[in-house]
């Protein structure tokens, strides 16, 4: 949130909400980092290359064999082996810039090239904040985070639940929390993979969201998935179902191996990376063996753990060196890239915030399309905390800050202005200031606004405190997005039959 100006003259009240940045989407303008010489990323490549071809990995899932099988691959059992040429081959069939649309239009996002898209937090299954303490994920705080990441212009898109709301039985879980995300949020919906007819509701709900028939809607992405492999070398049913069902209709999904280097991975980072890009290109090619040129993002989930006690972690040069190689390797296969913001503090603290940092500093010099996880993760995934969620706004309107090109024009230069204001003086009064401050300064919502002498109650308050006061303020402001009459008649409609038929099967 912006504050301009002098500290000296700032008011004693202000809307820290209305006073945000504008929504918009920032745009990578600097050259990637690079990681590695490009004779080592070849030699990453050919290396995962020939780990499809040997080793191979599994898929789960009869009809996906039987596809890869038609498309050339060698299918054994379970197992499925690629020629190098054949992954190339249906690697490239997939687009490098397309729109993920919003449900209404004016949520649209470029996504790939040099565009940059946050996500709110997604999948923890506890929550804190707001005066409490750590509690099981509930609808009432996920229908809250939902509304902060509708008010938020720093967040552009919903990632998944941002707390799971563990009080809706499993069977109609997807159906309600889908309900809640159109309904609460007009920004691009997403939806969990974990089995055929979540897919087919969500899918669904969003064509009824946005108004359009089933031909539209399958030649616009609306809606969008993360499909995770399950490392080492494996693919499961519900993911795949996942691909078949969201490919099918040009929708995109997100390939990311949860690659954990010393665990499920080597410990090195280029093995690491060796498995994570072998497994997102099996992957990758699958979508494509699916529906050709159907969006498909490169994900980049590499990262190491203690080797002492094998916790994950997160936010560690590990991960930022990952974060580089990842965007080299998608940039090489000419594919949007999928990081994320993570950090492994149990608090909102001085480690979550050097963490995160880190995470999204690797992730955007690395060329990130998609940052997920963008704002509210804590304890490596585990817990999603409002105060977070509120400084991680903060992080990602810097970012966005300095991503924004630097004027340099004769009145920029200022040569006048410093004639004018000669030896000695000061530049606070000059006209030179007064006529741009108010668009040249960013200030972020959790910072103390003025020096110690001149505290007043909010300075004395810590980070994490102002971002207490700050979230009640931005949950208060939230309005829901109209929506038309009749596109709301139709989705309550949906909703009401599929729950009264019991939504999808479940174990309890």
């Amino acid at each position: 949130m912006t504050k301009r100006g002098t500290r000296s003259k700032r008011p004693k009240t202000r809307d820290p909400v209305s006073e945000q940045p504008p929504w918009e989407q920032p745009r990578m303008r600097f050259d990637p980092l690079r990681a590695v010489s490009d004779d080592e990323l070849e030699a990453i490549h050919h290396a995962s290359l020939r780990v499809l071809r040997e080793t191979g990995i599994d898929f789960l899932d009869k009809t996906a064999r039987s596809q890869l099988a038609a498309a050339g691959a060698q299918v054994t059992g379970e197992r499925v082996r690629f020629d190098p040429e054949l992954v190339e081959r249906l690697v490239a069939t997939a687009p490098a810039e397309f729109i993920l649309h919003g449900r209404e239009p004016h949520r649209d996002l470029k996504f790939g090239g040099n565009h940059i898209i946050y996500t709110s937090v997604a999948s923890p299954p506890f929550v804190t904040g707001l005066g409490r303490g750590r509690r099981d994920g509930n609808r009432i705080d996920y229908r809250n985070l939902i509304k902060m990441g509708q008010v938020l212009n720093a967040v552009h898109t919903v990632a998944g639940y941002p707390v799971e709301p563990m009080d809706i039985h499993p069977s109609i879980r997807h159906l309600e929390a889908t309900h809640d995300m159109l309904t609460l949020s007009d920004k691009a919906p997403f939806v969990y993979s974990l089995g055929r007819q979540r897919n087919l509701d969500a899918i669904e709900m969003v064509r009824i969201a946005r108004g359009v028939d089933d031909v539209q809607f399958d030649n616009e992405t609306s809606i969008y998935s993360v499909i995770n492999a399950s490392t080492p070398l494996r693919y499961d049913s519900v993911m795949l179902h996942g691909i078949q069902e969201m490919s099918a209709r040009n929708q995109l999904i997100v390939i990311t191996p949860f690659t954990l280097a010393g665990a499920m991975a080597p410990v090195t980072i280029a093995g690491a990376v060796v498995l994570q890009n072998a497994e997102a290109l099996a992957g990758i090619a699958y979508t494509q063996v699916v529906r050709a040129g159907s969006p498909v993002a490169y994900g980049g989930f590499t990262s190491n753990v203690d080797m002492r006690s094998g916790s994950p972690a997160f936010g560690t040069p590990e991960y930022w060196k990952a974060c580089l190689l990842g965007g080299q390797l998608a940039r090489r296969y000419g594919l949007p890239y999928r990081s994320s913001n993570v950090n492994a503090s149990n608090s909102v603290d001085a480690q979550s915030a050097y963490e995160s940092t880190i995470a999204i500093w690797g992730a955007v010099m690395g060329g990130v399309n998609l940052l997920l996880h963008g704002a509210g993760w804590l304890e490596g995934g585990l817990l999603t905390s409002y105060e977070k969620f509120v400084i991680d706004a903060d992080l990602l309107n810097m970012v966005t800050e300095m991503l924004r090109p630097i004027t340099v024009d004769d009145a920029a230069l200022a040569v006048d202005a410093i004639a004018e204001v000669g030896p000695g003086g000061h530049f606070f009064g000059s006209s030179h200031t007064q006529e741009r401050y108010a668009s040249e300064h960013f200030q972020p919502m959790v910072s103390a606004w003025s020096n110690y002498e001149t505290w007043d109650e909010n300075g004395r308050l810590e980070a994490h405190q102002r971002a207490e006061r700050l979230a009640h303020q931005i949950i208060a402001a939230h309005e829901e997005p109209p929506m038309p009459e009749n596109r709301r008649a139709e989705l309550n409609e949906f909703l009401e039959r599929r729950v009264r038929e019991g939504g999808v099967e479940t174990d309890f």
